[in-house]
């Protein structure tokens, strides 16, 4: 019966419902802020262990989201954030591949849900004119017109498409995953074939990478030298 009633909310923080989605995201955000203080509360010359794993992660952020940048000090800039998207993503998505995850009430892998990709694609277009503004000031304004004052129209819709992609690109992906994976545990519970899998695993980490690397794309065409 308490089930039957159960409706998603856990409590209140005044007048805002907190519900399971947001607790598993605060669950996401913990345990990425947890590893990264183990990882680097002892700092070496020579890397060992934790911090030796955390950063060949910030070494592959960095490499390979940022390599569309055309200035280091921009890729510096922005590869903090860009890990972040990554490592959220790739989180998010693999805790729809939790055992019998499927079965727990109220459990939804974050990035299964539009409002989370909508906020994150959200987060990416102010990160973009971010760029655009403080590397080119007021003339970042230019390329809304370029090449003609005519193209205002179509680049105000681009610019507005590019988030709506990356919202619908993650959230459909990751959605119709979860919608597959729940009807093989329907048949059979706790027990999916490997290879699904599997597969799951390799489609969770190629729309973290796509994610990342085309809000990567979009900050370094603003900030560079083309604008």
């Amino acid at each position: 019966m308490l089930f039957g009633m159960w409706d998603g909310v856990y409590f209140h923080l005044g007048p805002i419902p907190v519900d399971h989605l947001v607790v598993t995201e605060w669950a996401i955000i913990a345990l990425v802020g947890i590893i990264s203080f183990m990882a680097t509360r002892k700092m070496q010359l020579v890397p060992t262990g934790l911090q030796n794993g955390f950063e060949a992660i910030i070494l592959f952020t960095y490499d390979f989201f940022t390599q569309l940048m055309d200035e280091e000090h921009v890729a510096k800039k922005w590869a903090p954030l860009l890990t972040s998207f990554f490592l959220f993503i790739l989180i998010s998505n693999y805790s729809g591949l939790i055992p019998g995850a499927a079965h727990v009430q109220g459990f939804q892998p974050p990035t299964s849900n539009w409002n989370v990709t909508m906020t994150l694609a959200i987060i990416t277009f102010f990160s973009v004119h971010i760029a655009g503004f403080s590397e080119h000031g007021g003339h970042y304004l230019h390329h809304f017109v370029s090449p003609s004052p005519l193209m205002l129209p179509l680049n105000l819709v681009e610019e507005v498409a590019h988030p709506l992609s990356l919202t619908v690109r993650l959230f459909g992906n990751i959605f119709g995953e979860e919608m597959v994976l729940a009807f093989l545990l329907f048949l059979a519970p706790f027990i999916v074939p490997t290879a699904i899998m599997g597969l799951s695993m390799l489609l969770g980490a190629i729309q973290a990478v796509v994610f990342t690397l085309l809000s990567a794309s979009y900050i370094g065409a603003a900030a560079g030298k083309g604008h």
